[in-house]
């Protein structure tokens, strides 16, 4: 590749070097005073399409990462970036922002609602409208849910009706085990994903197979796409939490549930991985859309969750994970739903419209609890 096609192929490069470094040399001046709307509108949008811009590039980088490593390695990459993501940006909210107690719950139930009825319904509704019937591989999935069910209700459920604190929250006893238990269970997990049953996780039939083929010749060495894809995804968590700050301050000026903040925020930390599965069901590779989704929310559960538990235990932070009675219904809800879509090997249209209607009424619930 020249140097010319190279440039004009990593256009967006420049576009987000240019607003990281123009954010960090005034952002502090810039975001100190949003009063004036029309200001404060028009950094949203400019912050809001550089990231989408950059979360483009992320998940083209990351598709030419699993041409080259084959599945499921190109989609795992892109999870654990995300997630780890995702961990940086609430570990420094905990240390430096006020104590909330709850951010850590709160933020992986969004991610889990968003995922598990958002996208996932998205990704199933428009494959199916295109399609009619997409496959998968059933035991991937299986494979999956075992291990998202387990965590989401040990972690975020069992907390409510445990009896040695009080309120929902663990004791240190309880938080050690539930750090070994989502250590332990994603490491045996990334174990038959990438080595034992790795067949389990790759649909190497029709539409699938043809459209890796095809683009098999297009990717550069790994160490490229490597590079580009972490180096775009440091500057979208830079530029991510500076969009927090201009939410944060509409939300507080409009009087909005302090609940939209994390979710706008976690829709756009997903957004390479949203990007890349809609792009995947698109394109009649459901396999693909589904690694990328539910590894997700995998990786969200087994992975913050030591996180923000080891946090709090070195620096005495209160870390509460119980959910409440309305959302723990809904989390259940969606666990029992999504059981019952991935079941038999085939998605259609009937159930991403479930889906999507269950995301609606999570967003309904936020503003009329």
């Amino acid at each position: 590749m020249t140097a010319r096609s190279l440039l004009r192929q990593e256009r967006a490069l420049f576009a987000l070097l240019a607003t990281v470094a123009l954010f960090a040399v005034f952002g502090a001046a810039w975001l100190a005073d949003l009063s004036n709307l029309g200001w404060e509108a028009f950094v949203f949008i400019w912050l809001f399409l550089t990231i989408i811009l950059g979360a483009k590039a992320v998940v083209r980088h990351a598709d030419r990462l699993a041409q080259r490593l084959g599945e499921p390695y190109g989609t795992l990459i892109l999870t654990l970036s995300v997630a780890s993501i995702e961990i940086m940006t609430i570990g420094v909210v905990m240390l430096t922002g006020a104590n909330n107690p709850t951010l850590a719950r709160d933020s992986m139930f969004s991610v889990v609602m968003i995922v598990l009825n958002g996208l996932v319904g998205l990704a199933l509704l428009l494959g199916g409208w295109r399609y009619r019937e997409q496959e998968y591989n059933l035991r991937g999935v299986i494979s999956y849910l075992s291990v998202i069910v387990s965590l989401s209700v040990f972690s975020l459920i069992m907390p409510d009706f445990t009896r040695s604190t009080d309120g929902p929250t663990f004791s240190a006893g309880q938080e050690g085990f539930l750090i070994v238990m989502c250590l332990g269970l994603y490491a045996v997990f990334i174990g038959i994903q990438t080595t034992r049953h790795r067949a389990y996780f790759v649909l190497e039939s029709g539409a699938e197979a043809r459209h890796a083929d095809g683009e098999n010749a297009a990717a550069h060495s790994i160490l490229f796409h490597a590079g580009f894809l972490f180096g775009y995804l440091a500057l979208v968590v830079f530029l991510a939490e500076k969009l927090a700050v201009v939410l944060n301050h509409a939300i507080e000026a409009l009087g909005l549930p302090s609940a939209i903040g994390g979710l706008a925020v976690a829709i756009l930390v997903l957004a390479p991985e949203a990007l890349g599965a809609v792009q995947a069901a698109l394109r009649n590779r459901m396999q693909r859309a589904i690694n990328i989704l539910l590894g997700s929310v995998l990786a969200t559960l087994a992975l913050t969750i030591p996180a923000v538990l080891i946090i709090g235990l070195f620096h005495h932070l209160p870390i509460v994970l119980g959910l409440s009675g309305v959302e723990g219904v809904m989390l259940g809800l969606t666990l029992a739903v999504s059981m019952l879509t991935f079941s038999g090997g085939r998605t259609n249209i009937l159930q991403g419209a479930v889906h999507l209607t269950l995301f609606l009424a999570y967003l309904m619930l936020i503003f009329w609890n």
